[in-house]
Parts: structure tokens; C-alpha cells; sequence
């Protein structure tokens, strides 16, 4: 069976509008809610069990709604991102606000990493907020679980030089697991890499649908508006 349509398949027997939490030893539960209180985390199972755990044991949540005809919908993703290797060049071009950039560039390099991509995940996670929090426990510019910072060497994610490097360490390890493939390394920085295995593929969650389209739409316009910037400032 096409794992597109096993994906499908897999989608259908799925409940709309629940959430997964993906903890750090691998498992993932389905919950129907959670509050996220400074370092724990209470989770409603699905079926109405109550679990308190400490946040570094939650790797991510994940609303696992799932978009209509997923397997056409996955099949067009690998069309949105440009044919590149992902890895540093300094030819790439980025758009990012002032004082950025060079942030930006020095853990592409550090990390070997094309430095739009890291730009453009940076837009799509936080729109270059260093103090953002999100709902489900991510903080600072590119979102970092505190599992995740921690596996990555981010002792302070709101740090924002500490932040970038983690997170873009993150891409790298990604981009080295799944072959460079932009498409699966960008889906699992949303929804993880035991949910793209499970898939096989992007899987059929329609944040992280989202997500991978907005991560390919922002280096499709990072090139033209770096260039527009550049030109306007002679």
C-alpha cells in the first residue's frame, strides 16, 4: 500500500479537532487538553484521565486535525521548495529585520545550513519575537520545547543568539536524518521526527500542513525582498 494512502487511511479513522503530546522517550498520548504551568504540564487523556508531567518530558503537542484529501494535499508539498542542497552558501539571500541577519548567518555557517531556511522557520515560528512563549511551552525565536533546547545545548532559549544556534542545529540534525529532504526536516521541526516516520511523509496534521507551506513561501519571497532592501539602500 502507497504510504500516501495508508496516510489517508490512517487520517479518516481519526478523530477531528484532538491534540497528541509526543513525550521524549518516544511514546505519544492523545489528550482533549492541557494548561502549561512554568516547568509542568497537565494533560487531560483522551477519555478524561488527568497527568501532570514535567515539561522537559514533553518533546511537543500537536493538534492532530486533519486536513481533506490529505494524500493530494502531501503529494503537492515537495513542489513548494526550491531543488538545493540546504547547506550554508553565502550567495543565499534572506529577508529579516534589522540586526538579524548576522545572527542569522553566523549559525547557518556554524551549522552548515542554508541560511534562508533558518530565516524563514524563524517567521513562521515566532515572526522574529527572541521573547515569545507559546501556549504549549515553546520560547524564544525559533520556538524550542525545553526538551529540545536542552538536547541541543540551549541553556537560556531566550538568549536569542543561543536560540538561533540551537534551533538551527536542530535543522541540521533533521536535514542529515531525512537526506536533506526540505519537506520532511521542516514537518518534523513542527510535529516531530516519530510523526513524519510514522507517515512516512508529511504527516496529515493541518498545522503542520500549514507550516510546511509557509516555510516554502517565505524562501520563495526571501530572495526578492532581501534584493529589493539591498537595492533601495544604494
Amino acid at each position: 500500500m502507497r504510504p500516501l494512502l495508508l496516510a489517508a487511511l490512517i487520517a479518516a479513522a481519526l478523530p477531528l479537532g484532538a491534540e497528541i503530546a509526543v513525550f521524549t522517550d518516544g511514546r505519544a498520548q492523545k489528550i482533549t487538553a492541557y494548561e502549561v504551568d512554568g516547568e509542568r504540564v497537565h494533560l487531560v487523556l483522551d477519555g478524561g484521565a488527568r497527568m501532570d508531567v514535567a515539561i522537559l518530558r514533553v518533546e511537543r503537542i500537536v493538534d492532530d486535525e486533519i486536513v481533506e484529501a490529505p494524500e493530494e494535499v502531501i503529494a503537492d508539498l515537495p513542489s513548494l521548495f526550491p531543488k538545493r542542497s540546504w547547506r550554508y552558501e553565502e550567495s543565499s539571500t534572506l529577508a529579516a529585520p534589522p540586526g538579524w541577519e548576522e545572527l542569522i548567518r553566523d549559525a547557518a555557517k556554524t551549522h552548515d545550513v542554508d541560511a534562508a531556511l533558518v530565516a524563514a522557520v524563524i517567521r513562521a515560528e515566532s515572526n522574529f519575537d527572541p521573547r515569545a512563549v507559546s501556549r504549549k511551552g515553546a520560547r524564544g525565536a525559533m520556538q524550542l520545547m525545553p526538551a529540545t533546547a536542552s538536547r541541543f545545548g540551549v541553556a537560556n532559549s531566550f538568549d536569542v543568539a543561543q536560540n538561533i544556534h540551537g534551533g538551527t542545529r536542530y535543522l541540521r540534525w533533521l536535514l542529515d536524518r531525512f537526506e536533506r529532504d526540505p519537506e520532511r526536516s521542516v514537518a518534523a521541526y513542527n510535529a516531530g521526527e516519530g510523526n513524519v516516520d510514522k507517515y512516512d511523509g508529511v504527516p496529515p496534521f493541518r498545522e503542520t500542513v500549514e507550516y510546511v507551506k509557509r516555510v516554502a513561501r517565505q524562501i520563495e519571497r526571501s530572495a526578492p525582498a532581501a534584493q529589493t532592501i539591498a537595492s533601495g539602500s544604494r
